[in-house]
């Protein structure tokens, strides 16, 4: 198929991938009503027009963590990203790098810290979850700060999984998953081939390298289930924030107040997220949360936003709202599955092209010149 706009690459993802795949990236908790919104939030934000503004000198860089970026977008964690392509964050990390923007890893990748950090020529960031195991957390951080990792995003908005009931549906999870996951790899041979054949090891790359042994997508499962804390507060981070002695972001942030708590922590960003809608549905869009948090910490503390973002023109409208920059999560995960690296790429230089449009029609030079003021 054509692909002309970022949009594009949901539907080639979906025709390439197995279904319990696609589904995993593509859904959301409970009635996916949050899910709707993220996206639809951001559509409904109208800007101001401007015209005769002299844009000759337009730029998108921006600085974020004592890092230049060619433009304000990081490619955000995402678990198994290694199933939609063959060694997938290797790819979509290598896609980042060459596009002047980081690539964050999931603590649940496929491919461990050790494969991806090499494979790029700049740092990559690195997600943890608030896990049970602290051991597993120390060796992971370690393992990090050793391959030359220097900023960490923490996600704190999963102390529980929420209730994802397309996984069931889709073989993800649920009655016979394992048998209904190999025929759907069996009728989708192109993925089949690429990935499951060559792409192995389909294992957890970081769990494995921490048990020493291999770890299955049933693994992912359990594992994930039985390592999330619900007990976990403030005072439970203060080892990794003594620790860790590079940039740390708490991403899951939706209420102004703890954005302030993020604040007195210490820590050095957050990110606006409802976690694309996988976790509480109900609860407040990005787009809708953004602007009392930023009223509340803007200055204080670096504030990047994540759920709903799909094209250059939402990027523009998340830093109106107070971001300084977004993380794109199912966006590039669609590009990755359906192009690999290439994908990526061409995925951030339509974001590029689409920005560069949004600020020369409303007077923006610079991305510390999109405000609110923006917002008609």
């Amino acid at each position: 198929m054509i692909i002309s706009s970022p949009g594009d690459y949901r539907e080639a993802a979906r025709r390439k991938l197995p279904p319990f795949l696609f589904h995993y990236i593509d859904g959301g908790a409970y009635a996916e009503q949050t899910l709707k919104r993220n996206v639809e939030d951001y559509q409904a934000i109208a800007l101001r027009q401007r015209v005769l503004q002299d844009m000759t000198s337009l730029s998108l860089e921006t600085k974020l963590f004592d890092e230049t970026l060619r433009l304000p977008v990081v490619l955000a964690p995402v678990g198994l990203t290694g199933m939609y392509a063959r060694r997938g964050e290797v790819q979509a990390a290598r896609a980042a790098a060459s596009r002047g923007v980081p690539f964050t890893l999931s603590t649940v990748s496929v491919c461990p810290i050790e494969e991806v950090a090499p494979a790029i020529d700049r740092p990559m960031w690195f997600q943890l979850y608030v896990l049970r195991d602290r051991g597993f957390m120390k060796n992971a951080l370690e393992r990090a700060r050793s391959a030359g990792v220097k900023t960490l995003v923490f996600t704190v908005d999963m102390p529980t999984p929420g209730a994802r009931y397309r996984d069931a549906h889709s073989g993800m999870s649920g009655p016979n998953a394992p048998l209904r996951r190999m025929v759907q790899a069996m009728t989708h041979p192109m993925w089949a081939y690429d990935v499951g054949l060559r792409g192995v090891p389909h294992d957890l790359g970081n769990v494995s390298r921490y048990l020493g042994k291999p770890t299955g997508l049933a693994d992912y499962i359990g594992w994930l289930g039985a390592n999330f804390d619900p007990s976990i507060s403030w005072k439970d981070l203060q080892w990794i924030r003594d620790f860790w002695d590079g940039p740390m972001i708490i991403k899951g942030v939706l209420d102004p107040q703890d954005a302030r708590d993020a604040v007195s922590f210490g820590a050095d960003g957050i990110v606006v997220s409802n976690h694309g809608g996988r976790q509480l549905d109900g609860v407040l869009s990005s787009a809708r949360a953004l602007p009392a948090i930023a009223d509340a910490v803007k200055g204080d503390i670096r504030i990047l936003a994540d759920s709903g973002v799909r094209n250059g023109l939402d990027v523009v409208r998340a830093i109106a709202l107070g971001a300084d920059a977004v993380m794109l999560g199912r966006a590039f995960v669609y590009a990755l599955a359906a192009g690999g690296q290439a994908g990526v790429e061409n995925l951030l230089d339509l974001f590029e092209k689409e920005m560069r449009v949004a600020m020369t029609l409303t007077g923006a030079k610079t991305i510390a010149g999109i405000t609110r003021d923006l917002i008609a």
